[in-house]
């Protein structure tokens, strides 16, 4: 193992040497000399001659120089596109670097990439060249095997990364053509090579059963089978709780209890208690208490901090934690005795919290409920439901008042609401879709929302003012050039936003949304105003949430499913037992930022994934299609075509090429299609009919062609 110190030592020369009067570009046979670096050392100083260009201190021009950047040279990360340019995100700036074709050097996507900028031209965005790869995104490629007669190549599932990697004979692993494949990539290639690789694991064909998600998972590198340390911790995970735990708990198990869950759902991590005495409801929500199996540094905890999250796939889950604990002794299940961590709230006729208590507690949940049914009991007072229930039916009608004064009060201080129609996808047992539609959300879903909600502001606001470290929900405010394009863009259709101090309030957005509730271009602006917002995402500062306009904020609801609420868990149950002393507090403050910085990285791989699987599943659906009429919406339009979404949430393209009745051109500033001798316009949020043409499984796309009425 290397000396860190001596590393470390070599660095400081080489920064001292870099700003120093001797420092000129050099060779690194020059700078072997003039350090007078003895021969055996030569390779630490190569390693840490790689590690300040990687933290973008120096770089390495084309003539194998080592020099300082300039102002203009920036590292960042590049994105690539389908069309052989790309562009690159610089951390800390909002807008990204434009990089043409022939500036790429040959760069792929997810490089961390040291660029320059060019001389900036009025009035366009910046573009930039690449003088190096820092660091490689990717080491493995998943893609389709094609076969030549004394080589091979695989095309890539991932559309950015634009090249074919060629495959020499002795690597193909005797796949064949089809085959969905793992590729080590062993030589990166440039500009005008292809990159080269071997085959470490073949998947299966790609019309096998399953072959098409796990090419994604395998993709996104997502951990699939847990490793063989954790699985032998299992055995002595028990099926039941240990009596002696309940003497050390708030023993709540004879107070009326009930989860309420999807009717597919395995997890249940949260169930819910609720009374009222006057004005005053007394809200319970108990969360599963993970961390009392899932110990700190153990090697549960390790696999479990490395997922971040469970991964919903359309046919499958991929759980942070083994079922034995998710669906077993830590599901709040009927009937059993359950451990939990509580949040007691005392909540007014106005939904404000007057006081609150965290406990550890011992729970018995009474019914295993589902949003089905409770809607039936809310929503329709079906009576049938209800005469089954009819012990429950009164707390669940509480529920319901409490939830609407809860949501009112968000509403008040200027909370946004996106009620998107999610997709459900039906699958058969071959994975085959076979019916897509929006996903049902009723009055027993927006219950628990509304409960999750306040006990996570709750958690939050009481460990901001304890001062303790903690892991916070947080959502910054939207940047300014992109709210004024969106105030550009919603003009088009007559709405306005006000936008003070340069920053928006988040009750501007709010009112946008209640504005545009059942137009024709509802879901259109909704989306956009959603896509001109910054991701949410875990920090150990508290700097609120701008989305649900909350000063404090938290994910404390869902310790089986993410590794924040875990994380925040362990030091709530430390506090309350009087063990947060000065060395654990130093602790946390340590550990913390990277929890937060890689739970956020995770909680991004996974949504990515599942978009995929659900655009891949959404373009098999409608192979089955081809030759059908749909009634549509159009989505969105640009200058080849205009986006068009069915009722059931798929969205296909009409590509203007294929628009015959006349020439039509793309009216940037009225974001409308004008046909140039006919005058025809089409808008956003134009109901059309469409025949699908085609669904490409390999690139992800769909494609409509208008079908005009008969008149």
């Amino acid at each position: 193992m290397k000396d860190k110190t001596l590393l470390e030592e070599k660095k400081i020369m080489l920064e001292e040497f870099f700003s120093s009067e001797e420092y000129k570009p050099m060779r690194f046979k020059d700078l072997v000399t003039i350090l007078q670096v003895p021969k055996e050392a030569k390779n630490d100083l190569k390693e840490v001659l790689d590690q300040l260009i990687s933290q973008g201190k120096i770089i390495l021009d084309q003539g194998g120089r080592y020099k300082l950047p300039g102002e203009d040279t920036k590292v960042g990360t590049f994105s690539a596109t389908q069309r052989g340019f790309g562009f690159v995100m610089i951390d800390g700036e909002v807008e990204d670097i434009f990089i043409p074709e022939n500036a790429t050097m040959g760069a792929m996507h997810g490089d961390k990439v040291m660029l320059v900028i060019n001389k900036e031209q009025s009035g366009k965005r910046r573009e930039g060249t690449i003088i190096s790869i820092v660091e490689r995104g990717k080491s493995e490629i998943v893609g389709t095997f094609e076969k030549s007669k004394n080589f091979g190549f695989v095309l890539p599932d991932n559309q950015k990364f634009t090249r074919d990697i060629f495959i020499p004979k002795e690597h193909t692993k005797g796949a064949v053509d089809g085959h969905k494949v793992v590729v080590k990539i062993t030589n990166y290639g440039d500009s005008t090579q292809n990159p080269e690789g071997r085959v470490v694991e073949i998947l299966g064909h790609i019309n096998d059963p399953g072959v098409d998600i796990m090419s994604v998972v395998k993709s996104y590198d997502l951990p699939v089978d847990f490793p063989e340390d954790v699985m032998r911790v299992l055995d002595f995970v028990p099926d039941e709780i240990d009596p002696e735990e309940i003497k050390n708990r708030m023993d709540i198990r004879d107070v009326k209890t009930v989860t309420i869950d999807g009717e597919d759902a395995k997890d249940l991590d949260d169930a819910i208690t609720l009374s009222k005495e006057g004005d005053i409801y007394h809200l319970g929500v108990h969360i599963a208490d993970v961390t009392h199996y899932v110990k700190e540094g153990a090697a549960l905890d390790r696999e479990a901090l490395k997922r971040g999250t469970s991964v919903y796939l359309v046919d499958r889950v991929i759980p942070m934690l083994p079922h034995k604990l998710s669906n077993g002794i830590c599901s709040l299940n009927p009937n059993v005795d359950r451990l939990a961590l509580s949040c007691f709230m005392d909540i007014d006729a106005k939904g404000n919290v007057l006081g609150h208590k965290i406990a550890e507690t011992v729970i018995c949940s009474d019914r295993r409920m589902t949003y089905t049914n409770v809607a039936k009991i809310v929503e329709e007072s079906d009576e049938e439901v209800m005469k089954e229930y009819e012990d429950l039916v009164p707390m669940f009608q509480l529920m319901q008042e409490l939830a609407e004064v809860l949501r009112e009060r968000r509403h008040k201080r200027g909370s946004i609401n996106f009620d998107f129609p999610e997709s459900k996808i039906i699958v058969d047992k071959k994975g085959k879709p076979i019916e897509i539609k929006p996903y049902e959300r009723n009055k027993a879903t927006k219950i628990i929302e509304e409960f999750m909600l306040i006990a996570n502001e709750t958690v939050a606001e009481d460990f901001y003012w304890q001062e303790i470290p903690f892991v916070y929900r947080t959502h910054d405010n939207p940047d300014e050039e992109k709210i004024k394009k969106l105030g550009i863009f919603i003009n088009n259709f007559g709405y306005s936003i006000k936008v003070g101090n340069e920053e928006i309030h988040p009750k501007e957005l709010q009112k946008l949304l209640i504005k545009i509730e059942d137009t024709p271009e509802e879901a259109l602006i909704s989306r956009l105003t959603l896509r001109s917002m910054k991701q949410a995402k875990y920090t150990v500062a508290n700097t609120g949430h701008f989305g649900l306009s909350a000063k404090y904020y938290c994910h404390f609801t869902s310790p089986i499913r993410r590794y924040p609420d875990l994380q925040i868990h362990r030091i709530i149950k430390e506090n309350l037992g009087g063990k947060l002393n000065e060395n654990r507090l130093s602790h946390y403050e340590k550990l913390l930022f990277e929890v937060a910085n890689h739970s956020s990285k995770t909680e991004r791989r996974a949504d990515e994934a599942e978009r995929e699987v659900e655009k891949m599943k959404k373009v098999e659906y409608m192979v089955d299609h081809i030759g059908e009429t749909f009634e549509g919406v159009i989505s969105g339009i640009t200058a080849w075509g205009m986006y068009v979404e069915l009722p059931n949430t798929i969205e296909g393209m009409i590509r203007v090429s294929e628009m015959q009745d006349d020439y039509y051109f793309y009216d940037e500033e009225r974001y409308q299609m004008v046909g140039e001798h006919t005058k025809k316009v089409y808008k956003l949020g134009q109901k059309v009919k469409v025949e699908v043409t085609n669904a490409d499984k390999f690139l992800r796309i769909i494609d409509f062609v208008l079908v005009e009425d008969e008149e």
